[in-house]
């Protein structure tokens, strides 16, 4: 079934893994449907356990990887049905329907629980708040620029 892609980010990943289907554990296996809306995006996150392998079943999708540090380079391409992407595991990675119509995309992982982190939520929503003079200092930004949560 399509996922209610009405939200900020225009997408919603469905996951299949060990939380939804006990047989899948020790087999070092999931899955995930991720449905877009036109310009909706998966935004950039990591999967600590698991690399990604995504394989676009409607519409198009822009996706790409970030290298680790020194180089941070940008892999990406533009992909349409039928097409499949690896993103390595840890890796910070993202995908962007361009499109004026819906995409539909399955994610294969290598681990029965890949988990997830979002960067942007990680980074501006932890509980407590990391403190704006570190954010502003890491993004190398001014202080006192507000967004809608703010530094």
């Amino acid at each position: 079934m399509a996922g209610n892609t009405s939200n900020k980010q225009g997408s919603a990943v469905t996951a299949v893994n060990v939380a939804q289907i006990a047989g899948l554990n020790t087999l070092g296996i999931s899955l995930a449907r991720v449905d877009y809306a036109p310009y909706g995006q998966n935004p950039p996150h990591i999967h600590p356990r698991a690399t990604e392998i995504l394989t676009v079943l409607e519409g198009s999708l822009y996706v790409g990887f970030i290298t680790s540090n020194p180089e941070n380079k940008l892999f990406s391409k533009v992909l349409n049905k039928g097409d499949v992407f690896v993103f390595p595991q840890g890796l910070i990675h993202f995908q962007f329907n361009y499109g004026t119509n819906k995409a539909i995309a399955i994610a294969a992982l290598s681990s029965k629980n890949p988990g997830v982190i979002t960067i942007a939520n990680t980074v501006f929503g932890s509980n407590p708040s990391i403190s704006g003079d570190i954010l502003a200092k890491a993004f190398q930004v001014d202080k006192k620029m507000k967004g809608e949560r703010g530094l």
